[in-house]
Order: structure tokens, then sequence, then C-alpha cells
């Protein structure tokens, strides 16, 4: 096996200032001889080198030190020279020094000195110590803010771990290119370097493209750090190349294919998919498939997920999906008529129709929970085994555990697949969006508390009813929670800014940030949520009309 290559620590300094027409930033371009991202334009920056942590360096720095630094990193120590790298990269490639005397200061750069200390510090035959003891300079440090984390995906002939850092440029000092590994300079706004590169004007890797498009919504310079400055989560963006009809394509964190093409393909080869298509087998594992039924919908996504579960000749079919007569003759091929058993999560009607269908031609068995007697429940599927919470089913070379998780829906089953930790989850959790909650048999309460049952489970994999395979298990509950629980204070806070009001006019005021379209069915969602308010005594209701109680 080819060894992977563990990525060389770097920084990237984004430098940004104001000009009329709004915030720019520097962008250098790289020599097209160079060995890595040749002839693209990006942000200042390059590897740390051991003169970036000594010690005398960080003597020179200012507003920061190591163990702060190190925090904000996540390292248990020599964060600073990342700092130190930022700076000494922007000078040697850019020419522009973030460094300050004693009033606090940027100097403007007397070109013939400091040319000389920029090919020097350059070269190696000086350092940014050096320069700094000489001159009498303090790194601006504390004026720089952490802003993102990328790694270089497995598989390339160089992989960086790089972190970047945004700055507001030293205005007294004007920009150059070392015509070294720098070939040119431009001051541009992200917003026009994005459209030039759509043109093919202007050449952007991909880490630099998406950098550019966070940043672009700023108006200001001041803007931009006080967002870097602000709390927020820091994601590592470690790209993913998978395929798709179109070719390749690179994934990052929140992309919902990410966590299942690493799965799938954790050396990074290209060969996961990142589009689910209907009647495509997909293996997840070694005993399980999935193949997706070609109903797309805005309450369905890319379709119902149709799992295949067997470690042996035998198979177990987990939400058969609807009664559609290509997807049924795609899992029985995919199958190779070996099903055995017809697990259903619930009797929603794009999950459960076809298991009748798929019983007559197999004679498998149906395991689940009947119907409630409930508009738009399948009352087609009746099992010949009722499953109940907490059991355990040894099947098909398989331990698969029974949970019960209403909410959604009443008979909503969950089954964890335990030796693998992979959890089916129905529409309990699905990819991209909230299930809707639809009383009576939705209920709000039931399906928060559903929810953090799950918490206590040890699970590695959710294998939801739409979407892709979905890691960081509790995350994604946790999500949910503080999704729904932020849906039920914009609840709250309507009804008692409004004082007394109906549903109707509630719902545009709570889903202010959901398409008009859909308002329909998050009227049950909010539904719902004022039921559970009821029931809790927050919340009163006559006549259609609802209050605080």
């Amino acid at each position: 096996m080819k060894q992977v290559l563990v990525p060389r620590p770097a920084a990237t300094l984004i430098l940004a200032r104001d000009a009329s027409d709004g915030m720019e930033v520097l962008m250098i371009r790289r020599t097209q001889s160079a060995a890595f991202m040749g002839g693209a334009h990006v942000f200042p920056g390059g590897g740390v080198d051991a003169s970036d942590a000594s010690a005398e360096l960080a003597s020179h720095c200012e507003g920061l030190d190591d163990a702060e630094a190190s925090r904000l990193l996540s390292l248990d120590r020599g964060g600073l020279a990342y700092w130190n790298a930022a700076v000494r990269e922007c000078f040697e490639e850019a020419g522009l020094l973030l460094a300050h005397d004693a009033a606090g200061d940027y100097p403007d750069l007397n070109e013939e000195v400091f040319g000389q200390w920029r090919e020097s510090v350059r070269s190696g035959k000086a350092t940014l110590a050096d320069l700094c003891r000489e001159h009498r300079l303090r790194l601006a440090a504390g004026r720089m803010v952490y802003f993102s984390h990328w790694i270089t995906q497995p598989g390339r002939p160089r992989r960086y771990d790089t972190r970047f850092f945004v700055a507001e440029a030293p205005l007294a000092q004007k920009p150059s290119h070392d015509n070294h590994e720098s070939v040119d300079h431009l001051w541009i706004q992200p917003a026009h370097a994005l459209e030039q590169h759509r043109r093919g004007e202007m050449q952007l890797v991909f880490p630099t493209i998406k950098t550019l498009e966070s940043i672009a919504g700023f108006a200001t310079a001041a803007a931009l750090m006080a967002f870097a400055r602000s709390p927020r989560k820091m994601p590592v963006m470690a790209p993913r190349t998978a395929s798709s009809r179109e070719g390749k394509k690179l994934l990052v964190p929140g992309d919902y294919a990410y966590a299942e093409v690493g799965k799938l393909d954790p050396e990074c080869h290209g060969t996961a998919s990142c589009e689910i298509i209907p009647g495509t087998t997909v293996q997840l594992s070694p005993k399980v498939r999935r193949i997706t039924a070609p109903n797309p919908g805005y309450m369905t996504g890319p379709g119902t997920n149709t799992y295949l579960v067997g470690a042996g000749e035998d198979i177990i079919v987990i939400d058969p999906g609807p009664a559609i007569d290509s997807h049924i003759e795609a899992v029985l091929a995919a199958a190779g008529g070996r099903i055995r058993w017809i697990m259903v999560t619930h009797t929603h009607t794009d999950h459960s129709p076809a298991a009748a269908l798929l019983k007559a031609k197999t004679g498998a068995q149906l395991l689940g929970m009947p119907p409630p007697p409930l508009e738009r429940q399948d009352q087609s599927f009746q099992p010949d085994r009722v499953l109940a919470h907490g059991e355990r089913i040894a099947l098909a070379g398989c331990v698969l555990r029974v949970i019960h998780a209403p909410g959604h829906a009443s008979n909503q089953l969950c089954y964890l697949l335990e030796d693998e930790k992979l959890l089916f989850t129905g529409d309990h959790v699905m990819q991209g969006s909230t299930v809707v909650i639809n009383p009576p048999d939705g209920d709000m309460r039931v399906y928060l508390d559903s929810l953090r049952q799950l918490q206590s489970e040890d699970l590695d994999w959710l294998a939801p009813g739409h979407g892709f395979l979905m890691g960081r298990p509790q995350e994604a509950l946790e999500r949910l929670l503080i999704h729904r629980l932020g849906r039920e204070n914009k609840v709250l806070n309507a009804v008692r800014d409004a004082g007394t009001a109906t549903l109707e006019h509630l719902l545009p005021l709570v889903y202010d940030d959901v398409s008009p379209r859909l308002h329909p069915v998050a009227s049950r969602s909010l539904l719902a949520h004022l039921i559970k308010l009821r029931d809790e005594g927050r919340v009163q209701e006559s006549r259609g009309s609802w209050s605080l109680a």
C-alpha cells in the first residue's frame, strides 16, 4: 500500500484593506514552475520553518504568547510558530512586514534596506528575529486573527496542514512580488476574483476559492476582522475527492456526502460518489448496501433509501420504499432473490408500501409495528412479527437491536447494527432538513425525548431514510435538539409579541427562514410545538387563538 504523506505545517495570511468601492485582499501569483499550485493566485503563505519556533523570535512578538496561540489552534505547544511563519512568508513573498515600532506604528519600509533584509530572510542568511532585533520591531501577532484550518487531501504529491490568518494590511507599506516564488500581485475584491476565476482569467485553487467565498460578503476590513474575532466553530477543512456524473469534485465538511465519501474512500482516490442516483447499489460496508427509490421531492430529498443487510446468503431489507415497480426490481436484482426478512422503520407511504409486493415475490417475513389508523399511513403493511423496544434480532449473520423512537411517527423504529455501530434511522433523523412533526400521530415532546434517548447510544454512523451516511452522530443529534428548541423559542416570542394570535398569523413569523411554498407543511410542526407548550402550561388556546398562559 502506498504510504500516505504526513501534511507539513504551514501558514497563510489574508491581508485586507478598504478601497473606494469595497474591501480588497492581497493576492500573489505563484510562478508557473512552482512545484505546488504553480500559476495560481493565492494569499501569501508557506511552510512553517524551524526559525519560526525560536525562543528569540517569540520574545519579539506583541499581543500573543505560545500558550495562547497553541490554545487557539488546539495544539499542546508550538502554536505561535504559525503566526510567525505567516508574517515571514508575507514579508518574503509580498514585501509587507506585519511588525511595528515602539509606538505601535507599522514602518514605512525603506526599499533598499528592507529589500536586503527580505532577500537575506528568504535565502536563510538571516532570520526574522535578526531583523526585529536590529530595527527594534515587534511582530504584530496580536493584530492577526486565526481564520480557518485546511489540510490537503491524501494522494497529492505535497500535503500541507495550513492555518489561515487574517489581518488589516499595513497601509504605509506597498507590496511587491519577489520574482522567485511570486511573479505578480494585486489588490482585488473577493467577488471580483471569483468572477475572474469563473471566466477563466484567474487560476484559483480550492481552498482559495472557498476562502474568497466566505469573505466576499464583508463590506469593510473592520467587518471582516470583527467576524474573525467572534466566537465560532473552527472545523478542519480537509477536502475529499469524490466522483460525480460531471467528473471529480472536491467536498468539504458540511457537504452532504462528505462523511460517506471519507468512509468509503479513506485514501481519497475519488472512487466514492457524491451523488445519490436512484436504482444504483452502493456498498456501504461488507454487510450493508443502499438502493434509493426514484421518488425525489422536497419531502423525500433525493429519494427514499432501501438498505440491504446481510453477511451471508440471506438478506434483510430495511425500508423497502414506495410501490414503484422499477425500484422493487432493483432491490430484487441486488439481493439476488435471497430476501428472507423485510423490516420497516415506520409506515409512512414512502417507506413501507413495497413490503407487501416484495413479500409476494420472495415469501419474506415482515417485521415492524402496525400502522396507526390514520390518513397517510400505509395500511397494507401488516407485520408477521411485531417488534418491541430493546429486542435483539440475530438474522443474516447480523445482530440488530430495535429502538422505539416515536415522535415523527408513533410506530417509528430505529435499528442498530451493533458491531458496526450503525443506526438505521428511518425518518427519525434525516439529512439536510428536519422532519415534519404532524399531530396527532406526531408529537413534539415525544420526538425530543426520543432524540435524547439516542444520545445515550454508542454510535459511529447514522443511515437515514433520505440522504447519505452521516458521521458524528452525537453532534447531529445535538444540532437537531438545539434547532428544535430554537424554533420553540421563536414560537414563544411570536406568541408573546402578538398577545393573541392564530396559527396562520404565527406561521410566517416563526418560519420566516423557510420558503413560503413549504409553509403548509411547516404549519404541522408549528401546531406540534404549540401543543407541546400547551401541555407544559406555557401557552393556552381558545377558539383557534393562542396566547401565553
